[in-house]
């Protein structure tokens, strides 16, 4: 069978239905509104959230990492979790080389009570400025470094078992920052340029987000071989601005933060587009901003200024359990949504701010359990952990 993206005739016609529905009765309406949840995956339609999720009320534990005396935070470019609990950062930090250009990326590891436990990779080749880390179900560390445009993973134990792209060469006379021509280069096969983030499948294929300038999703088989990829700049279906961060669910579907255009864009394993999420929560009048000026909310298009629009996703994770939730954070009005696995919004928590419980751009996102969150901020130099109160009907 084949479907067709529905056009603004059709969605009028939609409106139409539901509204001369909404004085049935209620089994009518239900009837409607999951014909209508069906249409948003069987036509790819952009499913938005609703606009007046509740707020979920939290705490943010204090000084929950404890560092050693003559060791500092840079800008926390990522977190993570394994399974005993132990908490990874990735951190903009141990800076050496000139005031532009230098080297910016540290791997630490802390046990689940915030003890400092040791440093994985000090000097590492693969460093250059921090991205993001992740645990897989084996407990192997991954990380990716936008900098090099490398990929690495690390056993349990810390050593290097996997490598994936290639730095360029310091040899090179005509060594230099990746540039962005217009349009952009083809991308190459096992190569990425400004690489974000990684994520598997229950089967141990990898996908890579491939980022800031290839704009796809690279795909490698269990043993790192090349299988293929998907996506190119732009914001139609499909295509990208900005491969941000990536998840997986259970049922292998896989979740990309296309954040130039302001949607999480979802796909099974070959890179077929199931459908788009928006998160439609107005920011407050007086919402802060934190750094810079304050993005325009309406009236332009995504790609106009998606990376700073409310519900612009920066950062993703998705948690474990029988019932899974996704939650998305945004750089303005600085907020951490929680999501069902179709896009709605049930709840949003913090602001911006540079106290606890407030946030400086959050980059990465770790979800070990529904009400525990980890939150990497940039502009605040520090990871918080965060327990969840939701309030139940």
């Amino acid at each position: 069978m084949n479907y067709r993206l529905p056009t603004a005739d059709d969605r009028k016609l939609w409106d139409l239905h539901l509204s001369g529905f909404a004085t049935r009765a209620d089994g009518m309406r239900a009837t409607w509104l999951a014909f209508g949840a069906a249409l948003c995956v069987l036509w790819t339609v952009e499913c938005t959230a609703q606009t007046q999720p509740p707020e979920i009320p939290f705490d943010s534990v204090p000084d929950f990492l404890h560092l050693p005396a003559d060791l500092y935070f840079g800008e926390m470019a990522g977190v993570a979790v394994n399974s005993k609990g132990h908490v990874f950062v990735l951190s903009r930090s141990n800076t050496t080389g000139p005031a532009y250009g230098a080297a910016a990326a540290q791997l630490l590891e802390f046990g689940a009570d915030g003890t400092f436990l040791r440093e994985i990779g000090r000097n590492l080749y693969a460093w250059s400025y921090a991205h993001a880390v992740r645990v897989d179900r084996n407990d192997n560390i991954w990380v990716a470094d936008k900098g090099s445009d490398v990929v690495v993973r690390f056993n349990p134990q810390g050593r290097v078992t996997m490598v994936f792209g290639r730095k360029a060469e310091a040899s090179d006379e005509n060594a230099h920052p990746l540039g962005r021509p217009k349009p952009p280069l083809p991308p190459i096969d096992g190569l990425f340029r400004q690489v974000t983030d990684m994520s598997w499948d229950s089967a141990g294929n990898i996908y890579i987000s491939d980022g800031y300038i290839n704009s796809r999703v690279a795909k490698f088989d269990p043993e790192g071989n090349w299988v293929g990829s998907w996506g190119e700049p732009g914001s139609g279906p499909g295509q990208f601005s900005t491969l941000h961060a990536i998840v997986t669910d259970d049922k292998d579907r896989i979740y990309v933060a296309d954040r130039g255009n302001a949607r999480i864009q979802v796909f099974d394993t070959a890179g077929k587009l199931l459908s788009i999420l928006r998160i439609d929560v107005p920011a407050p009048a007086d919402a802060r901003v934190a750094i810079g000026n304050r993005p325009a909310e309406t009236g332009a298009p995504p790609a106009a200024n998606g990376t700073l629009r409310p519900g612009s996703p920066w950062a993703l994770c998705i948690t474990p359990g029988p019932t899974q939730y996704l939650y998305v954070a945004d750089a303005f009005p600085g907020r951490i949504y929680k999501l069902t696995l179709d896009g709605k919004v049930l709840g949003w928590l913090g602001s911006t701010g540079k106290v606890l419980k407030k946030f400086g751009w959050i980059h990465e996102l770790a979800c070990p359990a529904e009400n525990e969150v980890y939150v990497a901020e940039l502009l605040n130099w520090r990871a918080q952990k965060l327990i969840l109160h939701p309030r139940r009907g």
